[in-house]
């Protein structure tokens, strides 16, 4: 990480000081290349810029092909979020050529997703957003005994950890120099709150947390054919009919899900009531205003139902939850490296890269500023929870309830850093919960003699589709329009670039610009308090910029100064 340091701030220094220029370049544990410029005063961050640096290119690769291309090439945009465009691009295609999948192909499918959200919000908390709150440092001076016995506090259903082996593994990567991805952290920085016993319990949870994304990936793998990248779905369906019959695939799916839940229930949500006890400022921190969920896991073959409901939220109004009006959104390029300036709907629009130069007043990144009736929009868990909870979503109305009563938060401490990490929890329960129904759902199905898991069609010349889902990290479309049976256009719009993409034409911040206004810095050579916002919103910046040598094949970095 590169670190422009502004000011030598100290803690209860309130000398006058100009506002002086910080920025992270790139943020790490992240996917892809992210720059997060901010202008801090007196130890406040006052503005923000949200800069990808790598150029977004795929619907250029994507012209003229077949359209039944696009699954596996979009798919190939990121191995975190590995199955989520195979998914949305083959329901843009089966939009536009009017297929529907049959119900066991539907439910599949959902389990797929389910076993993606079941490993990336995992991965997320403990091995890339955990360590803005956990001091690794702190936990090599724990007291074993003292762990234990608040380990039978926090998480008293959890399976017995010898902490003892915890610590003297953790200690031994510390002498030898192999802490891999600890190395380099903000260790011992004074915003760190949990005492070293809480620390050495998280450390020892993050390390079996490592257990239970592979058993999440696993899931995937048996009706994927394979993760990352699963390869079952098809337009039309799923191709994973042998498999589904196959003896025991159905037990040893069943039995992943049940330990994947079990640690769900008895240890990732704990962790995280636990912390937001600890760091309750961070409850009224870091919030925006406005949410779109476009909703995900069709519970009909019309998709007419979705555990996920659709919907979006103005102005923190969960009394007013409106539909979704798909002609209202789109993407401005003012502010981005493309030609021209006019905001397009996805139907229209254009990927015309045009380099300027960094230039926080012009143009200043490779994403571009999607918009909802003109509005920056946060998408992702936070936005789903509230969209569910305000529409009455029975599953997600008990679990928030459950979680605000334990911890003893407001509905409206929701709208924080913390209420973003938590509604990752939130919502993992309750489609770990579905998935188990699902599950049975589809092996009655086999049972009883419905066993189709593809529809016939016939591709029309030409055509327009969309196809909407929702990537762990938010609302994700899909927009395709063909012509003599190849593609015409393709725009993608993807969950990162609603939330970290740069100023709209009328330069209006994106969800993580403004959100980061108000943030407090307590030391400016470690920007601690910047990482716990930003990877809140688990960005995925390799969703939306690419380049490619199409000559060579050979992939390129590019440094944007």
């Amino acid at each position: 990480m590169n670190i422009t340091p502004i000011y030598p701030l100290l803690l209860g220094d309130d000398t006058p000081s100009a506002p002086q220029r910080l920025t992270l370049d790139p943020v790490t544990r992240i996917e892809g290349h992210l720059r997060i410029d901010t202008e801090v005063d007196q130890g406040t961050i006052r503005k923000a810029w949200s800069s990808a640096t790598l150029f977004r290119g795929i619907e250029l690769v994507l012209k003229n092909r077949d359209p039944r291309d696009a699954p596996l090439i979009t798919q190939r945009l990121c191995g975190v979020c590995t199955y989520v465009h195979l998914a949305c691009a083959t329901t843009c295609i089966e939009d536009a050529w009017g297929v529907i999948p049959p119900a066991n192909a539907r439910i599949i499918r959902n389990l797929l997703m389910g076993a993606q959200y079941l490993h990336d919000h995992v991965v997320h908390f403990y091995h890339l957003h955990a360590l803005d709150w956990v001091d690794l440092s702190a936990a090599l001076t724990a007291d074993v005994t003292a762990t234990g016995l608040l380990a039978s506090q926090v998480t008293p259903y959890a399976p017995t950890i010898d902490f003892g082996a915890v610590k003297t593994r953790l200690a031994t990567f510390a002498t030898q120099g192999q802490l891999g991805p600890f190395t380099a952290g903000y260790f011992g920085h004074p915003a760190y709150k949990l005492s070293p016993e809480a620390n050495l319990l998280l450390v020892a949870h993050y390390l079996e947390a490592l257990k239970v994304q592979a058993r999440a990936a696993k899931m995937m793998a048996i009706f994927g054919g394979k993760n990352p990248h699963p390869q079952s779905v098809v337009v039309g369906g799923v191709t994973c009919a042998s498999e589904m019959g196959a003896e025991g695939r159905f037990d040893t799916f069943a039995g992943l899900l049940a330990e994947t839940a079990d640690f769900i229930d008895t240890v990732y949500l704990p962790d995280v009531a636990f912390l937001a006890g600890a760091y309750p400022e961070w409850a009224s921190l870091g919030g925006c205003d406005n949410f779109l969920a476009y909703g995900e896991f069709p519970l009909d073959d019309a998709a007419a139902t979705l555990l996920s409901p659709r919907g979006a939220i103005f102005n923190r109004d969960l009394a007013g939850v409106q539909d979704v009006d798909l002609s209202q959104v789109s993407e401005h390029v003012a502010r981005s490296w493309y030609e021209g300036e006019a905001d397009l709907h996805p139907t229209e629009g254009a990927t015309e890269p045009a380099y300027t130069g960094y230039d926080d007043q012009a143009r200043y990144s490779w994403l571009k500023a999607p918009r909802y009736f003109g509005e920056p929009m946060e998408v992702g868990p936070l936005a789903r929870v509230l969209v569910a909870y305000a529409s009455g979503s029975a599953p997600y109305v008990a679990a928030v309830n459950a979680f605000l009563n334990e911890t003893g938060l407001s509905t409206e401490a929701l709208f924080s850093v913390l209420g973003r990490t938590a509604a990752r929890a939130i919502e993992t329960k309750v489609i770990a919960a579905a998935m188990t129904d699902w599950l049975a759902e589809v092996r009655t199905n086999l049972n009883t003699g419905q066993t189709r898991v593809f529809t016939s069609y016939t591709a029309p010349a030409t055509a327009s589709g969309v196809g909407l889902g929702e990537a762990p990290r938010g609302a994700l479309g899909h927009w395709l329009r063909t012509a003599g049976g190849a593609i015409a256009n393709y725009q993608l719009v993807v969950p990162s670039a609603w939330n970290f993409g740069p100023r709209c034409a009328a330069d209006k911040e994106s969800p993580v610009e403004s959100s980061l206004k108000g943030i407090p810095v307590a030391d400016v050579s470690q920007p601690l308090e910047v990482l716990r916002l930003v990877h809140s919103f688990d960005p995925c910046i390799a969703c939306g910029v690419h380049l490619i040598d199409v000559r060579s094949g050979e992939e390129k970095t590019v440094k944007v100064r």
